[in-house]
């Protein structure tokens, strides 16, 4: 079917003295379409539906209204009150056709790079292999958008105080900020509300002015206003994922922290060539300083002290001087923890690794009660770590129990009864061992010692051979025995009878 703008064109060209043959090369359209185009004419009548059904707009528009826009809710009402009966999905397209209930997409202006104006931040979700272990990672990203100098850093986690700790961590190694953040939604700084209402929570506020910036929320579905960030996300993805192995998550950090503030911030942009860290200190004096010194976030917590002097914070315990028991005071900063007694002085302790459960802290020097509570876990870092430098079986095995299909609760204490295991067998039967419980999912520990009985028998496993060098003939016990005679049977007994009497003499 040919639509009425091809019917006009057809006949404004015929009009202009064009022959029929000459338009239909130059539209792709056969010559009899362009032949009856211009029998017909180029406007045709619109053709309505007599059954059409004819609604009040108006109408329409108030009960929509009044139905908070809920179609069915809308359909009952014209059927039941105003007694128009119409099908459902006749509705539904009258509705869309007018443009009743329907989202209009707004444009979006273009904002300038201005030195010193603006910055951007978000988070992204990642799933990265980290010590051989695939887990969940959240990475926050800070972007100068004039400049393009980018800083980020990876958290297991990440809630309002992550996000406060963030910023004062980037914007103390810059030593500037922009006068505006440009954010997403995030409950984590918006109270209520979206983009140009958006109402930012008082502690958030509260936060931007220590370091002379305010937050600015982008519309919702208009995540292009801060496009400079999401580019950082897509950069990362392609540029410092690939081909890099990590070991931890500090190490993760470390390497992202070298990635931004050195690799990247002094290559070429793609476009303009320009270097983000030349831009930087044009745009230095266009940025708002940052005192000497601002004090880091901080929250606050109230733990209990145990009858053993210890409280329990991420897992961990930390000893507690004195002799009283309740509760007590503790400050989190980004990396430590104050702890302030009623009886004794601040204690202050290093926060340990991200993966450090279950381990007890105390001061330097300091000798704590020898009874410890029997529900502290004991950690197995130290044997998994032993056993996974053994074989590429042995890790694998470890990766299996590591995961829920294994269905090992406790799954420490297994670690720590195989690594005893490993020491009690050679090397080689123990890896063979191991890669014949991972072949049949194997998680008892008695199985695996009986199976490293059975393959001893059948003489599965194969021993490595140690050469016989002969050296030991030249040492001297060894010449010094070669003329002794042989000891037989009766030596041994002799010894037996003797040790024997003299137990007797004793009693």
């Amino acid at each position: 079917m040919i639509s009425e703008d091809r019917r006009k064109i057809i006949q404004t060209l015929y009009d202009e003295g064009k022959k029929k043959k000459e338009i239909a090369r130059l539209l792709h359209l056969a010559p009899k379409t362009v032949r009856k185009v211009l029998t017909i004419g180029a406007e045709l009548p619109k053709k309505h539906r007599k059954d059409e059904k004819m609604i009040d707009l108006d109408l329409l528009q108030t009960i929509y209204t009044r139905c908070n826009g809920y179609m069915q809710r809308v359909h009952e009402i014209l059927t039941e009150e105003s007694g128009i009966k119409i099908g459902y999905s006749t509705l539904t397209r009258i509705l869309r056709r007018n443009g009743i209930g329907q989202k209009t997409n707004k444009r979006c202006h273009h904002v300038p790079d201005i030195p010193g104006e603006e910055m951007q931040q978000d988070t992204s979700p990642y799933k990265l292999k980290i010590g051989g272990n695939t887990m969940p990672v959240i990475c926050s990203g800070l972007y100068l958008r004039y400049s393009k100098m980018r800083y980020i850093r990876f958290y297991p986690n990440f809630n309002r105080f992550k996000m406060k700790s963030f910023f004062h961590e980037a914007l103390t190694y810059w030593g500037y900020t922009a006068e505006t953040c440009v954010i997403d939604n995030t409950n984590l700084a918006v109270l209520y509300g979206t983009g140009t209402d958006a109402v930012f929570h008082p502690e958030m506020i509260a936060f931007a002015k220590r370091y002379g910036l305010e937050w600015l929320a982008h519309e919702k579905g208009h995540a292009n206003r801060k496009a400079g960030t999401e580019r950082n996300f897509w950069t990362v993805e392609t540029n410092f994922f690939p081909g890099r192995v990590f070991e931890n998550m500090e190490d993760l950090n470390r390497q992202a922290f070298e990635w931004a503030t050195e690799r990247y911030a002094r290559r070429p942009l793609s476009k303009s060539r320009l270097i983000p860290i030349n831009l930087f200190e044009i745009e230095k004096p266009c940025l708002v300083k940052l005192p000497p010194h601002i004090e880091a976030p901080t929250q606050s917590h109230e733990r209990n002290i145990d009858r053993y002097g210890y409280i329990t914070f991420n897992a961990n315990h930390y000893w507690i001087p004195g002799k009283a028991i309740g509760k007590v005071s503790v400050i989190e900063y980004p990396d430590k923890i104050r702890i302030f007694p009623k009886d004794a002085e601040q204690l202050e302790y290093s926060l340990p690794a991200w993966n450090v459960k279950q381990f007890k802290f105390k001061p330097d020097g300091v000798n704590v009660n020898p009874y410890e509570p029997n529900n502290i876990k004991k950690p197995c870092h130290e044997e998994e770590k032993r056993l996974r430098n053994m074989d590429k079986i042995c890790r694998e095995y470890l990766d299996f129990i590591r995961t829920t299909e294994s269905g090992i609760r406790q799954k420490p204490r297994y670690i720590r009864e195989l690594y005893s295991i490993s020491k009690k067998m050679a090397t080689p039967l123990f890896i063979a061992t191991v890669a014949r419980a991972l072949e049949y999912r194997v998680t008892n520990i008695a199985a695996i010692s009986r199976i490293s009985r059975q393959l001893m028998k059948k003489d599965l496993c194969i021993f490595p051979e140690i050469p016989d060098s002969g050296d030991y003939k030249n040492r001297q016990s060894y010449q010094e025995g070669r003329f002794s005679g042989e000891v037989g049977p009766d030596y041994y007994q002799d010894l037996l009878e003797q040790q024997n009497d003299r137990e007797n003499e004793y009693e």
